[in-house]
């Protein structure tokens, strides 16, 4: 069974609940502030348990040190050129809140919601958190339901995604953990090795919008078909796309059939021997490591290349490229439902 705690209390006052959901000797905990993922220990080499994802103690950091750590992002993840979104020819303005651009669902994405819980399962112990975005919240059309839930069975943590709304709109959810497989806190993720089942990324403009062009690894720092160390080429001065994210913030899109299920990547602790494989039917996945980490978290600071996301996702700014929403296409007709799943699969070597 889930066991719930009460975490902390919002600025305007509103409870925060712990959900702690045990796999055996692991443990996940989840909030139900923006569907954090506020910890994930899970056993090493040594059976000893080392908090994977970066995060914060208490709820105020949450809601004044940013960076969303663990948590649910929507409407749509990741960046729409200059906030402009067209639907059937009328023209909505989302708010640019990244080098003039539109991030992670804007002023108030759904990382910053109090979300509905219940317990779900036989044995009572999956968690599914919902919510609504209304009609025309941070100018997104169409009054949308969400659910999410969350499963932690045999060392696998399954984010399952689902939606609908009642008018056309883009959606485009993922979790924002940031991992750290030699644990939280004990310094940076750069001898992390590094497997991606890629041959092409999507190259940006300064500002980190890609436009409809891809990019073929090969030859570059991008290249992670076999294992790399992550901070083997982070700091390639040669690739533009590196200048540009300051290391890695790029969207990789995965080699498999559209819809699929499937593994896209596999990363290992240099230090823990915790392998992480990821899961996922959605094309696409933005690999970005930490690269403006400045904050106090749960077990000290965090500093640049701390952690490393791996976002599943529909292409980023796939609402103004064709060529991105032909393998994948993040606008969804009224009624029509979304549904995608991703797994984190922890073993130790």
């Amino acid at each position: 069974m889930i066991q719930t705690r009460l975490f902390g209390k919002t600025s305007s006052g509103r409870n925060v609940y712990a959900f702690t959901i045990r796999d055996g000797k692991n443990e996940a905990v989840i909030l139900n502030l923006g569907g954090i993922i506020q910890s994930l220990k899970i056993a090493d080499k040594n059976g000893e348990l080392v908090d994977v994802v970066l995060g914060y103690n208490d709820v105020e950091s949450y809601e004044k040190n940013g960076g969303y750590l663990g948590a649910l992002i929507g409407r749509v993840g990741n960046r729409i050129e200059k906030g402009n979104l067209v639907i059937d020819g009328e023209k909505y303005e989302l708010y640019c809140n990244d080098r003039g651009n539109h991030l992670h669902g804007g002023k108030s994405g759904f990382d910053k919601k109090i979300w509905d819980y219940v317990f779900e399962g036989a044995d009572g112990n999956t968690l599914s958190l919902s919510t609504v975005s209304a009609d025309m919240e941070e100018n997104y059309p169409g009054n949308m339901k969400i659910q999410v839930r969350y499963t932690f069975v045999d060392g696998e943590l399954k984010i399952d995604y689902a939606a609908v709304s009642d008018k056309k709109t883009p959606i485009n959810m993922t979790n924002h953990a940031y991992f750290n497989l030699d644990g939280e806190g004990s310094g940076n993720v750069l001898d992390t090795l590094l497997k991606i089942d890629a041959d092409r990324v999507t190259p940006t403009d300064e500002t980190l919008i890609p436009h409809g062009e891809f990019k073929d690894v090969t030859g570059t720092p991008f290249d992670f078909r076999k294992a790399h160390r992550i901070g083997e080429r982070i700091n390639n001065t040669d690739d533009q796309d590196i200048l540009y994210g300051g290391g890695y913030d790029i969207n990789f899109v995965c080699n498999k059939k559209q819809g699929e299920y499937a593994k896209i990547a596999e990363a290992e602790g240099a230090r823990s021997g915790i392998v992480m494989e990821v899961f996922t039917d959605m094309p696409a996945v933005q690999l970005y490591t930490g690269n403006g980490l400045n904050q106090n978290g749960k077990s000290g600071y965090y500093n640049k290349n701390y952690g490393f996301c791996m976002e599943t996702q529909f292409i980023p700014n796939g609402v103004n490229c064709p060529a991105y929403a032909a393998l994948g296409d993040p606008v969804f007709e009224k009624n029509r439902i979304y549904h995608f799943i991703t797994a984190y699969k922890f073993t130790a070597n």
